[in-house]
């Protein structure tokens, strides 16, 4: 059955420059009540059940009526017509188990400390690994039979033209495909698998001491992960310097649990690796439905790697501009204009957002009109609410998004980047049906990234000062650091501590800080002083528990990089090309999805010519500074 239980976690990157601090509530004492918040800037999960009772019938529709009828299916897949009738109950399941696990998720999230809400996750949870055992049957019978009749019978039968991708996927998996008997165990181990990130969710944000710290004016306020992303932009180097050193404290007296967590989720992926027959996990990853040969992975390591002196400029530049002796992590988000600040309130973001991404169409920006007046989203950091931001929903509801807005530049961006998710996936699932309606993660970044790429270019045609401009060619520069090189640097980790595993080797929090350290080395050149608590970097990363996922950021950037472009060029077909890629869900390969928009990432050139942007910006930064007298 289609997966679409994991959040697409888009939690606040370091993609855009932060120019100025200002938190959103009257008092830093304190974290304000969900109550506290006007319903307008609330979700509403209303629109998925009314009440926790029509959930319960719908959780009883599937426990008890669904999948006992699937269960009767098993060893009766002989003829297309049974076999059709099977797949649309698991449409059905699926559609429903997918709905019920998004709102008891949601539901937890806009308060973790709710423990009613934490008791139907995990009920959702659980029916979702009944239903995935439930039908763990099918699978196996069906390529129980020869590719001659799979042909034949499916994949060129019209009466199964909403299941041809599906059954061509089958196929070309066949050798990684279990017995009856293997399926069923594996599908048990459902609850089991998800402890790690559940683990990792409940100590990250439950769990872990918050840090209080003080304003200049000597206001007490806690620092949550929320505050500290904004914090890192302030420029008082001293408040930046306690922050982090303050955040990544809290990090620092849970290590041992957090590298336990951590070792579990990879030793989970290498077992599942092996338990299908592949060469290794990232193999089985990237590989497995979608087809992405693990050369693009290699090669964009590879091509990162290449291409470092780009970043070590850049550093160097930031080195000059601040006249430090060494550039340390929280030297990193700072502007590197001098009394430049962009206050962003929500309101004014929602305008912003609008009009910068008018390029794309007044279908589209209606639909952008309908996610801010129908309550998709939810705004601001509340006590106990999930940290970050993401974009998430089911098939037959519209998507929601989860903020935690704090009245900058950076945070309006990531209105535009969770819209962008959140349109891809209404267009698609307008456009197809549910068994092709869950686009891979290979490409859940292009849409995302593409309207900042829309944004970027809509403040920079609007700049009212040299100042700004200078801003705003930052942010680029910023935007392709984090989501490529930065992101590249996740995926290394990500590479070398599987293989790690593969070799039989054990995982610790001292194992993972120095090979952190050695990759924060090598990726930020010699301007760049690698503290000790700056080694526990990885502790932090939700991302991890996504099964090497992180990649997908680079990718995206270097998808949606060509396509904005075309957009905004105003080339002819570019637009409807576009929607074309956001209609198209799941019903290709994602390789060949992104071809048919006209980016080919089985070739090094979108990387490339990303990269190539990069350099050229950090240089026109450079003159920019030499002319104004910033830098000798």
């Amino acid at each position: 059955m289609k997966n679409n239980f994991l959040r697409t976690l888009a939690v606040v990157m370091t993609m855009v420059m932060v120019l100025s601090i200002s938190l959103v509530f009257a008092e830093d004492t304190g974290i304000p009540k969900r109550s506290d918040i006007a319903e307008q800037y609330k979700w509403k999960l209303e629109h998925i059940y009314k009440t926790t009772a029509d959930w319960e019938k719908d959780y009883a529709t599937v426990q008890k009526e669904l999948l006992p009828q699937i269960a009767e299916y098993k060893g009766k897949l002989g003829d297309p017509s049974t076999v059709l009738e099977c797949l649309q109950l698991s449409d059905r399941i699926g559609t429903i188990v997918d709905r019920l696990y998004v709102y008891a998720g949601m539901s937890a999230d806009q308060n973790n400390a709710d423990n009613v809400a934490s008791e139907l996750a995990s009920r959702a949870e659980s029916l979702n690994t009944a239903s995935s055992e439930a039908q763990s049957f099918m699978v196996p019978e069906l390529m129980g039979k020869s590719a001659e009749v799979l042909k034949q019978d499916y994949v060129n039968n019209t009466a199964f033209k909403d299941y041809k991708y599906y059954f061509t996927k089958l196929l070309n998996q066949k050798a990684h495909i279990l017995s009856d008997a293997e399926e069923k165990l594996l599908a048990m181990t459902g609850d089991m698998a998800a402890s790690p990130e559940d683990i990792f969710g409940k100590v990250t944000t439950a769990d872990i001491e918050i840090p209080v710290m003080k304003d200049k004016e000597g206001n007490e306020f806690k620092l949550t992960r929320g505050k500290f992303s904004a914090m890192l932009s302030n420029p008082d180097r001293a408040m930046r310097k306690e922050a982090f050193e303050k955040h990544f404290a809290t990090y620092d007296k849970v290590k041992n649990t957090l590298a336990a967590t951590l070792s579990a989720e990879v030793n989970k992926n290498v077992f599942n690796a092996k338990a299908r027959k592949y060469n290794s996990a990232l193999e089985a990853s990237v590989t497995g439905n979608n087809n992405i040969p693990v050369a693009v992975y290699d090669n964009l390591v590879e091509s990162v790697n290449n291409n470092l002196d780009y970043l070590h400029k850049y550093v160097s530049l930031r080195k000059k501009v601040m006249d430090v002796d060494k550039i340390h992590y929280y030297d990193m988000y700072t502007a590197l204009v001098d009394d430049f600040e962009i206050r962003v309130e929500y309101d004014d973001a929602k305008k912003m957002v609008k009009e910068g991404l008018k390029p794309m169409g007044t279908e589209y920006g209606k639909l952008i009109d309908t996610a801010f007046a129908d309550n998709w989203i939810d705004v601001y950091e509340t006590e106990n609410k999930t940290t970050g931001g993401y974009s998430w929903g089911s098939y037959d509801t519209h998507p929601y998004i989860l903020l935690n807005y704090n009245d900058t530049m950076n945070e309006m961006f990531t209105v535009a980047h969770e819209l962008g998710h959140a349109m891809h996936s209404n267009y698609t699932n307008s456009n197809q049906k549910y068994r092709n309606s869950n686009y891979t993660t290979f490409l859940a970044e292009v849409a995302s990234t593409t309207n900042e790429f829309l944004m970027q270019d809509y403040m920079m045609k609007h700049a009212k000062s040299n100042q700004e401009k200078l801003y705003l060619i930052n942010n680029m520069v910023e935007n392709i650091r984090g989501s490529v090189y930065t992101q590249i640097m996740y995926a290394e980790f990500e590479k070398v501590i599987h293989e790690k595993v593969e070799a039989g080797e054990a995982l610790s929090a001292d194992s993972m800080n120095e090979l952190w350290g050695k990759l924060m080395e090598k990726y930020y050149g010699a301007d760049f002083e690698v503290d000790p608590l700056v080694k526990l970097w990885w502790s932090r990363i939700p991302h991890f528990y996504m099964n090497f996922y992180v990649y997908n950021y680079a990718t995206g950037i270097a998808g949606a990089y060509p396509l904005s472009q075309g957009i905004l060029k105003g080339e002819k077909g570019a637009v409807d090309k576009y929607m074309g890629f956001l209609k198209a869900g799941d019903s290709d390969y994602p390789v060949e999805i992104l071809k048919s928009a006209g980016v080919d990432m089985t070739s090094t050139k979108p990387v490339d010519d990303l990269l190539k942007l990069f350099n050229e910006l950090v240089d026109e930064m450079e003159q920019i500074l030499r002319e104004e007298g910033k830098i000798e």
